[in-house]
């Protein structure tokens, strides 16, 4: 187990922002993660855990305790069952059971991250969501200091939410496995729209799960989701917000807000959400609000490939991001009356 001082936690993140930790462990197996979680648990000990770093938001001051960098390693295949460790790289383990020729997260390539991260987020895109795959977490229990194994229904998925998320200071992820499909090399029927048009097939069709990935990924390139290190457009956490469910009343009076503002015959994006909810696009209030696709003169501005991404344009700071972030909330509510809810988790700041 690696351990540094006064480490840069920047690096480790995609937005590559934020000051550094007093402490910096990393863990390349599950006794080790659950031994330095132990010991910040003993000693009372701040502890920040960090996978992947694409869905966090670290302040310029940094993190006063210990981060602790899960750096696990396992993938492991039996049939259709797949168990990977917190630490594996999850467009990775996307690409290997594809090139396995099975099916139920070919649409979430590209995805930046760790597998552990998945079901805390219950990560989506394209029409597929984890919780649809995901049959057990395995996970260390700070408050019974125990490991154990939560089943699916255990996990309180719901969208970009999980049991995880709602009590994010008490299961520490280790393993999660997933239920896949073999169907004969195919995708798992398509359910986005745009998947489905870039392919020129119709939603409900099938089409070669390596085709399918291919697809996404390029979907992602030309939105700037896809990890580049030479592109600031990728300098992100992708998507930054997270889309508006609506009760009908309040859906209702956005309608009426939209037409108001932009025209009596524009009806805005409503997908249905379980009986009397609808679901809106974040990214399309953040254009109609304003907030064009490479909006900002400072050092962090809205991405140039997508509305929904903020990105550091190699000189910004936490500071920078935020006001960014909340110029952005301000203005979806006042021409909407939505207020917007951050995807990344945000350390020793807030909006």
């Amino acid at each position: 187990m690696q351990e540094l001082h006064d480490a840069p936690l920047a690096p480790l993140t995609t937005f590559r922002l934020g000051g550094p930790a007093t402490r910096l462990v990393t863990a390349t197996t599950d006794e080790e993660v659950t031994a330095a979680v132990r010991e910040a648990d003993d000693t009372g000990t701040p502890l920040l855990i960090i996978g992947g770093g694409s869905n966090l938001i670290i302040g310029d001051k940094g993190f006063d305790g210990t981060a602790l960098r899960i750096a696990t390693r396992g993938f492991t295949l039996d049939g259709t069952t797949l168990e990977l460790a917190a630490g594996e790289v999850w467009t990775d383990a996307v690409a290997r059971t594809v090139e396995a020729g099975l099916a139920g997260v070919e649409c979430l390539a590209g995805i930046p991250g760790s597998a552990g991260a998945t079901p805390i987020q219950n990560v989506g895109a394209y029409g597929q969501e984890v919780s649809r795959t995901i049959t057990e977490v395995d996970a260390y229990d700070r408050t019974t200091r125990e490991r154990v194994t939560l089943t699916n229904a255990d996990c309180g998925f719901a969208y970009r939410h999980s049991r995880f998320k709602e009590h994010p200071s008490r299961w520490v992820v280790l393993r999660v496995r997933f239920a896949l499909e073999d169907a004969g090399g195919l995708s798992a029927p398509l359910k986005y729209a745009e998947t489905a048009r870039a392919l020129g097939v119709e939603p409900g069709e099938r089409v070669p799960a390596a085709t399918a990935r291919e697809t996404v990924l390029r979907l992602r390139a030309g939105k700037g989701m896809v990890l580049d290190p030479e592109d600031h457009d990728t300098w992100s956490a992708g998507s930054f917000f997270t889309n508006p469910i609506l009760d009908d009343a309040r859906y209702a009076d956005f309608t009426a807000r939209v037409r108001e503002r932009l025209g009596k015959d524009v009806t805005p994006p409503g997908f249905p959400e379980g009986e009397g909810y609808t679901k809106t696009s974040a990214a399309w209030l953040i254009d109609k609000a304003g907030f064009t696709k490479g909006y900002g003169t400072g050092p962090a501005r809205i991405s140039t490939k997508h509305t929904l991404a903020l990105t550091n344009r190699g000189a910004a700071t936490t500071e920078d991001l935020l006001a960014l972030a909340r110029e952005v909330v301000a203005g979806v509510h006042a021409a909407f009356g939505i207020t917007l809810v951050n995807e990344p988790v945000t350390v020793g700041v807030s909006l």
